[in-house]
């Protein structure tokens, strides 16, 4: 549409006061458009890699064979991204999908 916009002011004669105001309505028509389509390519990789990181917490279960009754270092990294202690008493956890709970 803007370049047609374009196009039709080269080749025909336009007041251009009113082409220049409809040429800026198709610019930010098109870059409310671009930004909607980079948030929505921006949120389907977010979710692929909660996806990968979801598939990968699953193999890593499957292939415990037996019933987990000690602390495991390989499946807690897989679960857990980051921990936050803001005292003794206030530990936060975040988990590799997003998920965080208050401990204390």
């Amino acid at each position: 549409m803007l370049q047609k916009c374009v196009s039709e002011n080269a080749r025909i004669a336009q007041d251009q006061a009113e082409y220049q105001m409809r040429y800026n309505e198709l610019v930010s028509h098109y870059d409310d458009v671009k930004g909607r389509h980079t948030a929505t390519e921006k949120a389907i990789r977010e979710r692929q890699a909660k996806a990968e990181r979801l598939e990968a917490f699953a193999e890593a279960l499957e292939s415990e064979s037996k019933r987990l009754t000690e602390f495991d270092e390989g499946l807690w990294g897989t679960l857990v991204d980051f921990m936050t202690v803001y005292s003794k008493e206030d530990i936060s956890v975040t988990f590799k999908d997003g998920t965080e709970i208050q401990i204390g």
